[in-house]
């Protein structure tokens, strides 16, 4: 009855402390870890002050009659302690760079202090192999130098140090949910000092339920089942993650999607040795808050034919891309290229499956201008003359010949309409014209086609050699419009194919001072930083009588692709820009002009 009290007061005084100030609670953590320390050197200085002995091997359950798995599921949650600096990322203030760095390191200190203690406790002569396996505190106490004061203080600087991260924790993921609508809206009321004390009073209401069941090793192991569950969720959705292969998803530390899966597996396979029961009843909570979550269902009819399967599949998919397809992060270049002879330009093709890693849609479309009555038998002979080159090279791309008036009207209509629910072209490619009146129409072009929120891309490529490992990707950012967002995240999908792995990206800029240089140098290591994919920055200061082509020229000669900004030019310039970008492919392999104008413009995702 005492123990239930002390408990019950614990917890009130905890809640009380933590729901009206988070900074006093993380305050009062720095004395309690100090003694959780002391109690530590305390027991290592005992240890070794005192009579050694060889550790005994075999493992012994004295206590626990149910035998290792039950050893397991009482002590399990005690090494779930860094989930609370997770769930307290909102308060961090750079959680990109705290969350990795704290988790690793929580979970190595965790590890080494817990299995520490016990290797100290199995060499010292002072305690038995009987006394090890009886309860409470009696083994610490005999071993550790000045007895109860200081391990005392560590056990309950242990205890206080898990409920106050558990309650600092826990209403915060209640909050967050709340904010997000995955939870009732009262749960994210603050209080005047911006606590969420709704949510922290219900933690402490749940923890209070617990302890009223008054087993605690029976709810040990139902809540080792849950926890287990959560890492089942969060293996599994990295492992999806990795296999989807999101642009977006650039974890700090990238673990293979079959570790991950792996991972999942095996902690539903320790649920089920732990207790069935729970397991089973663990899997069916998480299975009604799915089915709560989700607001809409869609019934299908399943054919008794694999096309009506799979059409069913894709109608259903189209469906929920309709509602999430302008969802910014999942951002994926959807290409339209538009080719004049496919065979001569099927480099385009090639550069286009690079970026979008078989994940996007690639459309190859040829416009042919004349009337449509009458050209049907010929629009289908080039379509399937564009599949069998693109079947020969190995490459996947939708194939279309469209009949229009003239180009300028046929890029526009199609560039409109390609697509189907949310998957709309977003991207617009076009080769090299080979006359300069063509390339200052493709200027007046992206004019119309920048209006219309779509991206475009010139390319000018020299024959690309596949299955050759490419070495170095330039990029060459002004920093006037907004295009080194989209070319960096280019260049990044690029390296994701294997002959582009190994190949390093160059941001390169051209400034006019050394003041400006250093300016330009942590703007773009800031970027990097925060876009959280490998790069250099190459800053160059331009001497008064060498121009830009001439700067791009020599420095980009040796690389593999070189990605330059698109500016759209004023009405009547676009002559003169035309003869600025001929210059700029001088000299050149291969050169891609980039033009940002999708719904990210200016910030990287």
């Amino acid at each position: 009855g005492l123990v239930l009290l002390l408990t019950v007061a614990i917890i009130v005084i905890i809640t009380a402390l933590s729901g009206r100030s988070a900074a006093l609670a993380l305050k009062l953590q720095i004395p309690i870890m100090i003694a959780v320390g002391l109690s530590l050197v305390a027991l290592l200085l005992g240890v070794f002050t005192k009579d050694l002995k060889m550790p005994e091997w075999e493992a012994t359950y004295r206590t626990a009659p149910a035998g290792f798995w039950y050893v397991f599921a009482v002590f399990f949650p005690a090494v779930t302690g860094f989930t609370a600096g997770i769930g307290m990322s909102g308060d961090l203030r750079d959680p990109s760079r705290s969350i990795p760095r704290g988790t690793l390191w929580a979970v190595i200190t965790g590890a080494a202090a817990y299995i520490l203690v016990p290797v100290l406790l199995s060499v010292s002569n002072a305690v038995s192999v009987e006394e090890l396996a009886s309860p409470g505190m009696g083994v610490w106490i005999s071993v550790a130098l000045f007895g109860p004061w200081l391990i005392f203080a560590g056990m309950w600087g242990a205890i206080l140090s898990s409920a106050f991260g558990s309650v600092l924790s826990g209403p915060r993921v209640l909050q967050a949910l709340s904010k997000d609508g995955l939870a009732p809206k009262f749960l994210s009321r603050l209080s005047a000092k911006g606590q969420p004390t709704v949510s922290t009073w219900l933690t402490g209401a749940l923890a209070l339920a617990a302890v009223a069941l008054g087993n605690l090793n029976a709810v040990a192991q139902f809540v080792t089942v849950l926890f287990l569950m959560l890492y089942v969720i969060i293996n599994f959705s990295a492992a999806m993650e990795n296999l989807v292969g999101d642009p977006s998803y650039r974890p700090k530390i990238n673990v293979p999607w079959y570790i991950s899966m792996l991972g999942a597996l095996g902690a539903l396979f320790v649920m089920f040795l732990l207790n069935p029961l729970a397991c089973v009843a663990a899997s069916l909570i998480q299975l009604c808050i799915f089915l709560y979550l989700r607001k809409k269902t869609l019934r299908q009819r399943w054919g008794d034919v694999r096309a009506g399967m799979w059409f069913s599949i894709a109608r259903f998919a189209l469906l929920k891309l309709k509602k999430y397809g302008a969802v910014s992060r999942n951002w994926r270049p959807h290409i339209i290229s538009f080719t004049e002879d496919i065979s001569r330009e099927v480099d385009l093709v090639y550069i286009a499956s690079c970026l979008n890693q078989k994940h996007g849609i690639v459309t190859a479309c040829k416009i042919i201008e004349g009337d449509l009555e009458g050209m049907a038998p010929e629009v289908d002979r080039l379509e399937k003359e564009m599949n069998r080159v693109l079947d020969e090279q190995d490459l996947i791309a939708f194939c279309e010949v469209n009949v229009a008036p003239d180009f300028l009207t046929g890029v526009i209509n199609i560039t409109q309409a390609n697509g189907i629910a949310g998957i709309h072209s977003n991207t617009v490619m076009f080769g090299w014209p080979e006359k300069r009146e063509k390339l200052i129409s493709l200027l007046r072009l992206m004019r119309i086609i920048s209006e219309i929120e779509k991206n475009t891309m010139i390319m000018r490529l020299a024959p690309i050699r596949r299955n050759v490992t490419k070495q170095r990707i330039d990029l060459w950012w002004g920093g006037l419009e907004y295009n080194g967002d989209l070319m960096l995240l280019l260049a990044h999908l690029l390296r994701m194919n294997p002959e582009w792995e190994k190949a390093r990206i160059v941001i390169r800029s051209v400034v006019l001072s050394e003041e400006e240089k250093e300016g330009m140098e942590k703007s773009i290591s800031q970027l990097i930083n925060s876009a959280r994919i490998e790069a250099d920055a190459d800053i160059i200061v331009k001497t008064p009588h060498r121009m830009l082509n001439e700067i791009i020229k020599t420095t980009s000669s040796d690389a593999d692709i070189v990605f330059v900004g698109l500016m759209v030019p004023e009405e009547g310039e676009e002559s003169l820009y035309a003869d600025r970008l001929i210059k700029l492919t001088e000299g050149l392999e291969s050169i891609v002009f980039v033009r940002n104008a999708c719904e990210f413009s200016g910030k990287l995702i």
